[in-house]
């Protein structure tokens, strides 16, 4: 009996770092990271993220009211003046063939740590315009470093750690670019207004540099 019950733990551990074990095998899909996210949820670690983002009254009030923007409309926002997030956010994921639709609409909102995931996930590709982080692979560890400082966020945690072992075994003349890339998004983080407070698509017309401006982020490039 205590053979058959450690073989059941054993086999429902492996479940659970199956979408680790996929990142190191250099699977970096939506599917994957959306199912790490999502064993994350009932965690204390996501708890203790949450915690912390309500400790920041504009945060508070986007969880408690699970705010969420309607879709983005990006034939709407190509037409706002070339220098804004709204156009530079449009051009962006026009050329990529990106939604943010494609990565929210799966979350089913449930509790304060899948909203946040949910508004994380609405709002990332915004994160990378405002940092300047680009979407390769070592760039979007970079951006998941500068959450850290802003709110212990569990997925960006995962993700670094995945991502120092899987260059490490398997592509280790990059690891001082990603150490690099590290460091950078966190000295941005840290210097940085919270980024997750914010309420981006209700000023798509304001200029990105006044954006930065304001949140005091120096881009990445």
């Amino acid at each position: 009996m205590k053979d058959l019950l450690a073989s059941d733990a054993n086999s429902q551990a492996l479940l659970a770092l199956q979408p680790y074990l996929a990142l190191l095998a250099g699977d970096i899909s939506l599917d994957v990271v959306g199912e790490m996210s999502s064993s994350l949820f009932e965690t204390p670690s996501f708890d203790l993220a949450a915690q912390h983002l309500k400790s920041d009254p504009q945060s508070a009030e986007l969880i408690e009211r699970r705010y969420m923007a309607p879709p983005h409309k990006l034939e709407v926002l190509l037409q706002y003046p070339s220098d804004s997030l709204g156009f530079i956010y449009a051009q962006k994921m026009k050329s990529q063939g990106f939604r943010a639709e494609d990565l929210y609409e799966k979350i089913p909102v449930y509790s304060d740590a899948s909203y946040i995931e949910a508004r994380l996930s609405q709002t990332h590709d915004i994160w990378h315009i405002v940092t300047d982080f680009g979407v390769s692979p070592i760039e979007e560890i970079g951006l998941q470093a500068f959450h850290l400082p802003q709110f212990p966020y569990p997925l960006a945690i995962s993700l670094l750690s995945s991502s120092l072992m899987s260059t490490l075994l398997f592509n280790a003349q990059e690891i001082p670019n990603l150490l690099a890339a590290i460091q950078r998004g966190w000295d941005m983080g840290k210097k940085a207004k919270s980024l997750f407070a914010q309420k981006w698509e209700e000023a798509w017309e304001k200029p990105l540099s006044q954006w930065r401006d304001e949140l005091n982020i120096m881009p990445f490039s």
